[in-house]
């Protein structure tokens, strides 16, 4: 058996190839597999601005607003 990718034959080169291309294969199998299986649809959601909050810190002062989800 030879140990050394250098010294060995074309028959464990070609086994090499082969068992990296199978693999290769498995893999991009799954991925695909994976990804069409899961639903990704989007949808966008509305945010509409709250009632506005007057925060001051060392006499500056900030406007801030609370969020709420639209109503539907």
């Amino acid at each position: 058996m030879n140990h050394s990718i250098h010294s060995a034959d074309r028959s464990t080169h070609l086994k090499i190839v082969v068992v990296a291309l199978v693999a290769g294969i498995a893999v991009a199998a799954f991925g695909i597999s994976a990804r069409t299986g899961a639903d990704y649809s989007q949808s966008a959601q509305v945010v509409k601005a709250g009632k506005a909050v007057v925060v001051t810190i060392s006499s500056t002062s900030t406007v801030r607003y609370t969020i709420s989800p639209a109503l539907e």
